[in-house]
Parts: structure tokens; C-alpha cells; sequence
């Protein structure tokens, strides 16, 4: 099946933003590990005083290895290919089609003036001749961490949908910069795809290798490229064992992580019709509804 041009090949730009769109910090842990493999610099950059709010997203200080200490102001910022040769016998580069013109885009989300910061960064990806975009996201989800963790991919355009074979999103709702960012590359021809990843709400203040893992594994899927995972997966089996522990101390958090398993399971069995999928999640949402409150379990802190 032939690819839409930037998916397989072509100048891909790979995007994710800090803050609301990114649960486990697994949409942005993806991107700076492309963006670290590819050894990636810095070609365009917004002017941050324009679009953040300092008192929402705040400067840090920082120490260089010199001893000095600078300021690092929030902001989004494309990066793009050095131009210097990688080493032949590196394991640790991206390769595949396309793996020498892939580009990042990272960034906090802005807090004003949204359509000029989308404008400006959709600007400089004609500039740089980026001839697709995937959007990378994290949403909190009630999503157990014992089981592979999920990836939605979507599309507006019709043409990555029939290629890519990838669904129309139905949600209606608050958004965050990322659909901004994808209405107007859609608006100016640049096609585009989003990828979100489920991050178990219940470990939500902790970052989320195994989403990290999860992203990266459906970049490879739709462009063809190979991503080394370094020490990734070690962290995300430590992080899933961590998570076990908590849950060891927990009964009624293992009481409703069993839950979770189960509808999973029923979903994922091979002999599952669409009745008894339907079925099991009624099954578990009436189990839900019978926790305190009518909701799902939350940790006692309240998170």
C-alpha cells in the first residue's frame, strides 16, 4: 500500500508539547529521544514572550559544567538534521526511510495568542519542506499498567486515513495546541496523523516509560523507520515492577487493577464478538458504578 507522501520517506516532523497533551510525559520522553538519536539542532525557535505566561509555565535555572549558571526559558523550538555525519557502526541511530530528513518540534504548550503560535511554527515546517506531521499525545486513561499500553491514531485527512488505515477521531471537546498545530498544517497541505497514547490515571504523577515505548513502537509502525530504545525498556519493566509494589500495599488500588485487566482481556481475546465485548464493558462499568461516588477508584491522596 503506497504512503502518503512525508509518512514513508519523505521530510516527516515529529511534534509534542509539554503540558496538557502530554499524561507520563510519555509524548515528549518520545520526541527527545528521536530527537537525542538523531543528534538533532536547533533550526527555528518561537519568541517566547509573545505566546507563554511566566507565572503558569516558569523559567528554571540551570548549571552548566563550567559551574556558570543561565536561565531556560519556556518555548517551542524545531529541530532538524546537523549536517554532520553520524558513525556508520553507531547502534544507537535512527534508521529507515526518511531517517536522515526527520525533524522535531518540542515545545510547552503557549498560554495566548494560539493561532499566531501555530502559524509561525506551521511557517517554518513549509520552510524546512516538511511534507507530513505526526503529533504525539498522552492521555490519562483507564488503562491497566500489566497490559500493553494503547495507541490511538487518527487523521482529518481522508487520503492518510485510506493509507495509513487509521481512524477518524469522534471526540468533541476542549482541545489542546496539538489539534491547533494539526488544523492549520492541514489547512496549508502539509497531511498529518496523531498518535495518543493511554497512561494509567492511577500512576499519573510519575513519568511513563512503557508510553514512551508504546509511541515510539507506532512511529515505527506507520513510517518504516527503527528506533533504538536504548535503556527504555529496562526502565519501563522497572516502572511497571514499581507500580506492582504500589498495588502489593494496596488492596482496594489491586482490587481495581484486576478490574481493569479483565475488561482489557475480554477486549483483546481472539474469540471476542463485538456482544461480548459490549457485554464485559457493561459488566465493568456497572462495577464502577458501584465504588464510592459512583467513580472509579482514585488513589487516597486524591490524584
Amino acid at each position: 500500500m503506497q504512503q502518503p507522501t512525508g509518512f514513508e520517506g519523505g521530510r516527516l516532523l515529529v511534534v509534542a508539547f509539554e503540558g496538557w497533551n502530554d499524561a507520563g510525559e510519555a509524548a515528549t520522553g518520545a520526541a527527545r529521544l528521536l530527537a537525542e538519536r538523531l543528534g538533532l539542532v536547533e533550526i527555528a525557535a518561537v519568541d517566547p514572550e509573545l505566546y507563554f505566561d511566566y507565572q503558569f509555565t516558569r523559567p528554571t535555572i540551570e548549571s552548566a559544567p563550567d559551574g556558570t549558571r543561565r536561565l531556560s526559558w519556556p518555548g517551542a523550538a524545531i529541530l532538524g538534521p546537523s549536517g554532520e555525519p553520524r558513525p556508520d557502526d553507531d547502534d544507537e541511530v535512527v534508521t529507515g526511510p526518511g531517517a536522515d530528513r526527520l525533524h522535531v518540534l518540542l515545545g510547552a504548550e503557549p498560554a495566548r495568542t494560539w493561532k499566531g503560535f501555530a502559524a509561525e511554527l506551521i511557517d517554518a515546517a513549509l520552510t524546512a519542506d516538511i511534507e507530513g506531521i505526526v503529533l504525539l499525545g498522552a492521555m490519562l486513561a483507564d488503562a491497566p499498567h500489566t497490559r500493553p499500553l494503547s495507541v490511538f491514531a487518527s487523521s482529518e485527512n481522508p487520503e492518510v486515513r485510506a493509507a495509513l488505515g487509521v481512524d477518524r477521531s469522534t471526540y468533541e471537546g476542549p482541545v489542546g495546541i496539538l489539534s491547533v498545530i494539526a488544523d492549520q498544517a492541514e489547512r496549508v497541505g502539509i497531511p498529518t496523523v496523531s498518535l495518543w497514547a493511554s497512561v494509567p490515571h492511577y500512576v499519573h504523577n510519575a513519568p511513563s516509560p512503557k508510553a514512551v515505548l508504546a509511541l515510539l513502537g507506532k512511529v515505527e509502525e506507520l513510517t518504516g523507520l527503527s528506533i533504538p530504545r536504548g535503556s527504555l525498556e529496562d526502565e519501563a519493566k522497572a516502572w511497571e515492577s514499581s507500580v506492582d509494589a504500589l498495588a502489593a500495599d494496596d488492596e482496594e488500588m489491586a482490587g481495581y487493577i484486576t478490574q481493569l485487566e479483565q475488561a482489557r482481556d475480554a477486549v483483546d481475546a481472539p474469540e471476542a464478538s463485538g456482544e461480548a465485548i459490549a457485554q464485559e464493558f457493561e459488566r465493568y462499568l456497572r462495577r464502577r458504578g458501584d465504588q464510592p461516588g459512583g467513580g472509579p477508584w482514585r488513589p487516597r491522596d486524591g490524584g
